[in-house]
């Protein structure tokens, strides 16, 4: 039994043996080939031989003897012997990858479904940067491991080493052209170590593969280090240290201090979370993943330029510290790409806030591809939409704080693009608090508070301010010349104000008495800002210089038309008010809903005669005098009918000759359903109707336009046939 298990053990021993035919370590691959005895120095000056010797799996991007001639020329020194440890280190570390990975498999990236092909172009690295001493406190920092002010504990932020294989060119759509932005003085050959060509691919080892390079390589800098390293940029460098805070963490003290004896405090280099990025992460993904897809971008304008645009958008605030913090967070958002910017796709790709560059490549004076992304040196600034749009003004304007957050809650985001047109005009903080609407800090809310009334700070005094906010800003694409009109303008909110002579009213002025006259304009890339002032005429009343809306009901403004006007609003005035339409306590038409929009045609008297001659309302045929207050159920059944025909219902519609087609009226037939009129509108101030018989009638222009409540109403020249 001695004897059976003796030879037992022998065969097991045996078998479990080094196969003979196992490629050596990677260390002794190196020895063998007999190019790398430079870098087998260093590698044994950086203490890593013996871990290069024994089980493991790597890729080692191993630079040959002639790499190391050329950094010693470079260098100014004769050879290892010249190098200290540290440098040793660096370069062995950062050119040693987790896993071991043929050419063909170091494009594949690793997520989280799966491995997707030809994806990757950057692999983690063995080197990382540890605790680094600054001056001030605190001296002991640490790089930030993850966006938005988080630090995972464990993951060393390791920087990624970037290489270039035909496979992710050719899935990505990058060619030599994009390698050879940043490195032009190297060849692209296929399959390129950041400048470096790889001379001999897919070297088998024991303990991982070695792809031969003739370049030696030292980790990049990140974005921050290579920022921080540049004096060009210490003025862009100095706005992004104003979103630094720092954190204390107990792990990485306790690690530091095991490693250096120091009772320091280890303190984390945080970035506020409303950037983009944290330019000194080196994990592109959350996940920090050993292979990369992307990085981030940084397009830094040099100190002149910096100075020079923050002067333009600083007029009235000087500083950034001045200003409001989003003004700041927006400039430098404005340059950060949470994406790899590459050369080709330069003019395609959006940055953090959506979008594309306001420069060139041609604008581009210094390209770094840097371990954690890209930095671009700029003799422009990028000129972000909030600085360059009509919302600017207010923006960059104290004296409109209270509008900048207004427009922030309704219509920022549709005024800030460049693409699109709008008319503004301002609401300076003194004239909306003279309309007794202000911010109330303490609770976070809009007010509203007339003299001698309770300060109301409901959703009312907030629906009510918007109100005048979207009637103070035009629809899409309208941007008149100039305001000398006359014209009328249907602003963001479906209301319309009308203007003549550079003077502006909206139904609210209208009803007040008083208007607005420009004093100045200002040009924007999408859209003009007008800057007005209040006349009150002797009699009105104030606004507080804002176009504001009326109070008072539609059927108000009728029987006011009727009173300035009765030739042309009195008849349909008379029939109204003696309607069963007419709600006389409210002052208002039945089926007429608060707050939808409508449009009033009122035939003129001359219309109605003929009207009353055809049989089509009541009254002396023969004549042509209506009959306003018939008794006749009949006949006030035509009233009604007449006048929900001449109403559109939930549309307003005036003579910009923006709107036409077939508009739904107030009236329906027997079977419930509406009735239509069609309106012709294809040219400004030349507006026409048809009703379902194809009769046509026709916008009295000078009557026409009147503002009301959420309506307007026109004069037209014949009564539309409601009889079906």
């Amino acid at each position: 039994m001695l004897l059976l298990l003796q030879t037992g053990c022998k065969k097991d021993i045996k078998f479990y043996d080094r196969p003979a035919n196992l490629a050596p370590a990677i260390y002794q691959q190196l020895v063998a080939r007999k190019n790398f005895t430079n870098l087998l120095a260093c590698i044994d000056k950086a203490g890593y031989k013996d871990i290069l010797s024994k089980a493991g799996f790597w890729t080692f991007f191993a630079p040959n003897d002639s790499a190391f001639l050329q950094y010693f020329k470079a260098k100014g020194i004769t050879g290892v012997a010249a190098m200290d440890s540290a440098t040793c280190r660096k370069l062995v570390t950062y050119s040693l990858v987790y896993n071991s990975f043929r050419k063909a498999q170091l494009s594949d990236y690793q997520a989280s479904t799966g491995v997707v092909p030809a994806m990757a172009f950057k692999r983690k690295s063995v080197y990382y940067d540890f605790v680094t001493v600054q001056s001030g406190i605190p001296s002991k920092i640490i790089a930030s491991n993850r966006n938005g002010g988080t630090y995972v504990n464990g993951d060393n932020n390791n920087k990624s080493i970037p290489y270039f294989t035909d496979a992710f060119m050719t899935a990505s759509g990058l060619s030599a052209t994009d390698y050879n932005f940043f490195y032009p003085n190297t060849p692209y050959t296929g399959f390129n170590v950041a400048d470096a060509k790889v001379v001999n691919a897919d070297i088998v080892a024991e303990n991982g593969m070695i792809h031969e390079i003739n370049k030696v390589l030292l980790p990049l800098p990140s974005i921050e280090q290579y920022v921080t390293s540049n004096s060009n940029y210490s003025v862009f460098k100095s706005l992004l240290d104003k979103m630094v805070y720092y954190t204390s963490n107990g792990d990485l003290t306790h690690r530091y201090h095991v490693l250096s004896g120091s009772n320091d405090s280890v303190y984390i280099k945080m970035y506020q979370a409303a950037l983009a990025f944290s330019p000194n992460n080196e994990n592109y993904l959350n996940g920090g993943t050993d292979s990369q897809v992307g990085g981030y971008t940084l397009m830094v304008p040099t100190n002149d330029v910096v100075n020079a645009y923050t002067k333009k958008i600083l007029k009235y605030y000087k500083t950034f510290d001045a200003a409001p913090p989003q003004v700041l967070l927006d400039f430098l958002n404005a340059h950060m790409w949470t994406s790899q910017l590459w050369p080709s796709r330069f003019s395609r790709s959006a940055n953090f806030q959506g979008e594309p560059p306001t420069t060139t490549t041609a604008n581009i004076i210094d390209k770094q591809l840097v371990s954690n992304g890209i930095v671009y040196g700029m003799n422009q600034a990028q000129d972000a939409n909030v600085f360059r749009t009509i919302y600017s003004d207010p923006y960059l304007n104290p004296a409109f704080s209270l509008m900048t957050r207004a427009l922030g809650a309704e219509v920022k985001y549709a005024i800030i693009n460049p693409q699109i047109a709008y008319t503004m005009f301002m609401m300076p903080d003194v004239s909306i608090r003279a309309a007794y609407y202000d911010w109330n800090i303490n609770y976070t809310a809009w007010s509203y508070s007339l003299p001698g009334v309770a300060v109301d700070l409901s959703t009312n005094a907030r629906d009510r301010l918007y109100r005048i906010l979207q009637t103070s800003v035009s629809q899409p694409t309208l941007n008149p010349t100039n305001l000398t009109g006359p014209g009328i303008m249907e602003m963001y909110n479906n209301e319309y104000i009308k203007y003549n002579n550079n003077q502006i009213v909206a139904s609210g002025n209208v009803d007040k008495g008083n208007y607005l006259v420009v004093d100045s304009v200002h040009t924007l890339i999408n859209g003009k800002c007008y800057y007005t002032h209040e006349v009150v005429p002797t009699g009105a009343t104030s606004t507080g210089g804002l176009l504001t809306f009326t109070e008072k009901s539609v059927g108000t403004f009728i029987n006011s038309l009727a009173a300035a006007d009765p030739t042309n609003f009195g008849y349909f005035n008379s029939y109204l008010i003696n309607s069963g339409l007419w709600d006389a306590t409210n002052l208002a038409v039945v089926g007429m809903t608060n707050g939808a929009f409508y449009t009033i045609f009122i035939p003129t008297n001359a219309a109605i005669t003929n009207a009353v001659k055809a049989g089509l309302l009541p009254g002396t045929v023969a004549t042509g005098v209506p009959t306003f207050n018939s008794a006749v159920a009949t006949d006030r059944d035509l009233v009604n009918k007449f006048i929900q025909y001449h109403i559109l219902d939930k549309n307003s519609v005036a003579t910009d000759g923006r709107k036409a087609g077939g508009y739904a009226t107030l009236l329906q037939d027997s079977h419930g359903n509406p009735t239509y009129v069609t309106v012709i509108n294809a040219v400004p101030n030349n507006m026409s109707l048809k009703d379902a018989f194809g009769n046509t009638a026709n916008v009295v222009l000078l009557k026409s336009n009147n503002l009301s409540n959420r309506c307007v109403i026109h004069s037209i020249d014949n009564v539309l046939k409601y009889i079906y």
